[in-house]
């Protein structure tokens, strides 16, 4: 089963996060934050990522902290739940349109973190959320998972499009490159044996 249960606490949050990388994109989130709430049902369910997160976090301040944290602890679900990665496509990627965004986005589970992102969202906040912290999330994520994703904005001018259309891009590519070969199934995917 390629599951993860994960607690983390620090002074500034409280998480816990079940994932299940081979569920039906069911999710339950309550996270304090309202606009990644949205963000993670979308990836969850495009995914078909099985995702329950609570996170209690020091909203007073702003959202930075949940939502950094929350990152943090996805890529470490995601981490747990590929184990040796042994089967796994590994390799994906797509165009996404979201009405008049296009995101490109690729990714590469290779056991080594590198975010490339290339966005240019034209408002500050979409409601109370700083738009800035949508890179922050996928960086902190990336890191934690092992993952180097590539996530380039090709058109768009709607703000909330934009981080939409990445959302859903990402789940698209991971629900791809995590899927088991069935004519690799037990191989690494990886001339070193070892990812």
């Amino acid at each position: 089963m390629r599951q993860a249960s994960l607690a983390r606490k620090t002074g500034e949050t409280d998480i816990t996060l079940t994932l299940n990388l081979d569920g039906v994109g069911d999710s339950r989130l309550q996270l304090g934050v309202g606009f990644l709430e949205h963000m993670l049902t979308l990836f969850a369910k495009h995914g078909r990522f099985d995702l329950d997160i609570v996170c209690n976090g020091d909203t007073q301040v702003d959202d930075h902290h949940s939502v950094e944290d929350i990152g943090i602890t996805l890529g470490m679900a995601f981490r747990q739940a590929l184990g040796d990665r042994r089967g796994i496509y590994r390799y994906a990627d797509i165009v996404l349109p979201m009405d008049e965004a296009l995101i490109q986005c690729a990714v590469d589970v290779s056991g080594r973190a590198m975010l490339c992102c290339e966005l240019d969202i034209p408002a500050e906040k979409i409601g109370t959320f700083d738009t800035e912290l949508a890179e922050e999330f996928l960086l902190a994520f990336v890191r934690e998972a092992g993952i180097t994703l590539h996530v380039r904005q090709l058109a768009g001018k709607n703000s909330h499009h934009i981080v939409e259309g990445v959302f859903k891009a990402l789940a698209r590519v991971l629900r791809r490159a995590v899927a088991i070969d069935p004519d690799c199934a037990d191989e690494i995917p990886s001339t070193k044996g070892v990812l």
